[in-house]
């Protein structure tokens, strides 16, 4: 299911979820990711969890608990589940703490800490389920707080605006700093994210119908952007999410699942910096508040696969229909009688003339979207032996644009930017007429990709090896338009456009089984991405050449994994190269080296019981690091050396 927190519209937002919680994490590529639309295109991750219980305990009562101490930043952590039956009857219950202060850095970076990286949260999840031997059905309500510092985040470009294509860090007239203070605060995000879920899972439910799965939830997710005493940012996204999924049985050897999605949102806290300030001033008239985007959103989707002989092919189709809009805010006057009377007197029907304009330019800054993407992958398997099999996978995959990527016009404290979406630019014709950019131009971004995988998963030495390249259509990105260092730190002007582009890659790993206990794994990933076409993303952004800007640089690494049983040590290095490629408005990055190892230890372990202790080293060699698809990279570089140490038990 979708975690439907803000984490997508902004690089400062934390996912809401907590992997001390998670049963595992699994990765779905090609047709099994298709099913999930556009958004899915280079895989999509699923977070498993057991907060609805989809199986009696063993034993009628099951359990879990984990605790952890890191020395790199002080973190404590405590984690906890449980599960009990009465009958058909299953109760569960999960809770998390953590506190974490700002992490510790290496010397060179010029402290010994990294400022405001700080980070707190708790959480717990309590539910229940009726458990038969055809499946289950439950529900669960879910509660999670976090609080957590924004490194290298500052207002002191909040004054920054535009004139037409001049972007502006400078106050005067009516352009102020909305903060107006001092910008050596703390910034910090307080976040709060309730959910109800409902989850249902039977086999052979009806003739014809060998699995159904249901989906439902509703989350109310809010969280704040608080600088000092000031909150800058309220960010509220509410969902109603639901999902149905029908396998058939067999038909002439197709096996597949039918299935329906349909999602309901409200969403606020885009372009908003100031939301400390008086919502309307004596003696004005205007808005009050901010509106909303509302987004309704209905897909089907169909997975059918098919073997002959040593070939399984598998075909996934999506199609969905997203429309967006817009809440109008309440129009208030706050002028006093006296006024009121006078414009009364001299212009009939004022008030709901100035109204009605101002809904109309409200309307026309932030226009509907009505959207169709539809995505269709293929994918064949072919088991040369019980060694070897080779998978070749053919998609063409349609994304519509993000809410920021649609909708933003303003200041993003986050990145350091101003930026302008794809449909707010209508009052922005002068960029694209300068630059040969239809104003009207916000298309679906259309992918067409071929991904050929070779693998060998038995005997002692193993592999997985895959090459992919993808052409991309109106490939949506911010592209630079205009940088100013009028307040001493760079805020760059951004509008939203979609380019032709390219991206060849591959990533894969080979391990060899040294012993009957040990194993040795090297593995590595690189990706290649280019603009096509003539219109290019130069400098000056006239001409071809430029690259696409944050792309991940490449990385080589090896893994070695000792384990006797009881003892289990694991050792890896990896080098991620330095980042050479950048677009016109980026800096490089420079590699590091990454050594980490974990070594765990089970003290007992029996049927139904066990204990086990275990120490994680990270960044070994303390090695100044920074993330190149980072926007704050230069400020935040990567967290210096920490070990972890924890006991955890499961019953």
């Amino acid at each position: 299911a979708n975690l439907f927190d803000v984490s997508s519209v902004s690089p400062d937002h934390a996912i809401t979820a907590d992997p001390l919680l998670l049963d595992g994490i699994e990765v779905l590529r090609g047709a099994a990711a298709a099913r999930y639309g556009g958004n899915a295109l280079n895989g999509a991750v699923n977070l498993i969890d057991s907060k609805i219980p989809k199986a009696l305990p063993e034993s009628g009562f099951a359990g879990a608990a984990e605790a952890r101490y890191g020395t790199g930043d002080g973190e404590e952590s405590i984690a906890g589940r449980m599960s009990a039956s009465l009958g058909q009857i299953v109760f569960h219950a999960e809770g998390f703490n953590r506190s974490a202060d700002n992490y510790s850095v290496p010397e060179e970076f010029g402290s010994e800490t990294l400022k405001d990286s700080f980070s707190g949260a708790n959480g717990y999840s309590v539910g229940t389920s009726w458990v038969t031997s055809k499946g289950y059905i439950g529900a669960a309500y879910s509660l999670q707080k976090n609080e957590y510092g924004l490194p290298g985040h500052t207002h002191q470009n909040a004054v920054c605006h535009t004139h037409g294509l001049d972007l502006h860090c400078v106050a005067h007239g009516s352009y102020e700093d909305p903060f107006g203070t001092p910008d050596d605060h703390t910034a910090r995000i307080k976040l709060n994210s309730e959910r109800v879920d409902v989850r249902a899972d039977y086999t052979q439910l009806i003739p014809g119908i060998e699995h159904a799965r249901m989906r439902l939830s509703y989350t109310d997710y809010k969280h704040d952007e608080v600088d000092g005493e000031l909150t800058f940012a309220n960010y509220v996204n509410q969902v109603y999410d639901g999902r149905l999924e029908l396998t058939h049985a067999p038909i002439a050897g197709l096996i597949g699942t039918f299935g329906v999605q349909y999602t309901d949102g409200k969403f606020s806290g885009l372009n908003v910096n100031n939301a400390h300030r008086p919502q309307m001033p004596p003696n004005s008239e205007g808005f009050v508040g901010t509106h909303s985007y509302l987004s309704e959103n209905f897909g089907v989707f169909l997975n059918e696969s098919l073997t002959v002989g040593s070939v399984e092919l598998e075909l996934a189709l999506r199609k969905d229909w997203r429309t967006t809009d817009i809440t109008i805010p309440e129009y208030y006057f706050s002028y006093d009688q006296e006024t009121i009377d006078l414009i009364n007197t001299f212009f009939e029907n004022y008030w709901e003339m100035s109204e009605r304009t101002e809904i109309e330019k409200l309307r026309a800054d932030f226009p509907r979207t009505k959207y169709k993407p539809f995505s269709a992958s293929l994918g064949a398997t072919w088991s040369v032996n019980n060694d070897y099999s080779i998978a070749l996978s053919l998609a063409h995959s349609e994304r519509a644009p993000s809410v920021r990527e649609l909708y933003a016009k303003g200041n993003n404290l986050a990145t350091n930017s101003w930026e302008v979406g794809l449909v707010t630019r209508t009052r922005y014709n002068e960029f694209y007429t300068k630059y040969d950019y239809p104003a009207s131009n916000f298309d679906l971004e259309a992918t067409n990709s071929i991904n050929l995988t070779f693998r060998k998963n038995q005997g002692p030495t193993q592999f997985e090896i895959s090459v992919f390249h993808q052409d991309i259509d109106n490939y949506i990105f911010a592209r630079l338009h205009e940088e100013e260092t009028e307040t001493g730190l760079p805020h760059k002007y951004l509008f939203y456009v979609g380019v032709d582009a390219t991206f060849t890659g591959l990533d894969g790993q080979i391990s060899h089984e040294l012993s009957e206990n040990a194993r040795l794994t090297v593995f590595g990933d690189y990706v290649s991405a280019k603009v096509s076409g003539e219109e290019g993303i130069s400098a000056d952004l006239s001409g071809a050449g430029d690259n696409l800007p944050r792309i991940p640089p490449g990385r080589l690494g090896a893994r070695y994994e000792w384990d006797s049983g009881r003892l289990f040590v694991d050792i890896e290095y990896s080098h991620t190269f330095g980042q050479n490629k950048v677009a016109s408005y980026e800096t490089t990055t420079d590699g590091y080296d990454m050594v980490n190892a974990t070594v765990t230890y089970s003290l007992k372990e029996r049927a139904g019981y066990s204990v086990e202790v275990f120490l994680r080293g990270t960044n070994l060699l303390n090695e100044l690091a920074f993330v190149h698809t980072s926007f704050v990279k230069d400020q935040s570089p990567l967290r210096g050396r920490n070990l972890v140490f924890g006991i955890r038990t499961e019953f």
